[in-house]
């Protein structure tokens, strides 16, 4: 048994059983169109990121909308508690105005922040995340410091 597959079977990923049986049936050759549906069967002890970020409540949503009509969506998934990231650089100036007056309102109805991210990119945030400032907890004489 290979140092991976014993590190993985001491972890719990997969099942320790000597080495034997390490595939579920010798290598087969599938032709095209043939292939089994099980062939790519998981674990069930491995979750989907996806999965158990929804479950969990750590998602969140990047929108681009093309004109003010996506708005809604961005106001969906704000409803749902999702921090979304509003990207308006595709944007004409205009509807990008009346998609952050939108979504200022959005924030503002909800108890939510918004907040500039960089030109054009905004960060909605519902009332029960907080958004930390990485500038200000970085000290004078950081990692990279060649001083």
């Amino acid at each position: 048994m290979g140092s991976v597959r014993r590190a993985s079977a001491w972890l719990g990923l997969v099942d320790d059983n000597g080495g034997e049986g390490y595939y579920d049936e010798e290598y087969a050759d599938y032709g095209e169109g043939s292939e089994r549906a099980d062939t790519w069967v998981t674990d069930p002890r491995v979750r989907v990121a996806t999965e158990s970020a929804h479950e969990q409540g750590r998602r969140i949503a990047t929108v681009t909308p093309d004109g003010f009509r996506d708005a809604r969506g961005i106001g969906e998934l704000f409803r749902e508690g999702v921090p979304v990231i509003v990207n308006l650089t595709g944007m004409e100036p205009a509807d990008a105005k009346r998609v952050v007056d939108f979504a200022a309102g959005l924030t503002f109805g909800l108890r939510g922040s918004i907040e500039r991210v960089a030109t054009r990119v905004f960060l909605l945030t519902p009332a029960d995340y907080s958004v930390m400032n990485a500038d200000a907890r970085r000290g004078g004489d950081g990692f990279f410091n060649q001083n």
